[in-house]
């Protein structure tokens, strides 16, 4: 086994806690059982109030089509989800906090803004279209 896997192995486990900060805890969307309450009493109610925080270009006209085993959501709804996970951010002003930190191995750390993750999304975006890439295609991505 080589040193990278035998890490990777070694990592899958864990059984310790980390439990959040009352910093963190005072900024937590769920406060209570409240929330899973909701869910559970009106599940379609409930995702449509959690879509509503999103932008979208094209509202929805059917929350959930359930025809076991498959399930469309959002049905007629149409969103860009850079302009979700992105774009708002960095036109909100928080373009230079931080969208994630990275920790590869063994040791490696990168850590993100929403503004250089935006630009390097455009970029990719750009390379895709310059490669025949068009409205409508699928882009697989394949990580063994």
């Amino acid at each position: 086994m080589a040193d990278s896997d035998a890490a990777i192995e070694a990592l899958s486990f864990e059984d310790r806690r980390f439990p959040p900060s009352p910093e963190f805890l005072s900024h937590a969307l769920v406060t209570d059982a409240s929330m899973y309450d909701d869910a559970t009493a009106d599940r379609e109610a409930f995702w449509a109030k959690q879509a509503e925080a999103l932008d979208w270009y094209d509202k929805w006209s059917t929350i959930c089509e359930w025809n076991l085993p498959f399930a469309k959501w959002f049905i007629g709804g149409t969103l860009n989800v850079s302009v979700n996970a992105l774009d708002r951010h960095v036109v909100a002003g928080k373009g230079d906090k931080v969208a994630f930190h990275w920790e590869g191995e063994p040791g490696d750390t990168r850590t993100i803004t929403y503004a250089q993750m935006l630009d390097e999304v455009e970029r990719f975006a750009n390379v895709l279209k310059n490669l025949g890439v068009k409205r409508g295609d699928r882009v697989n991505i394949y990580m063994p």
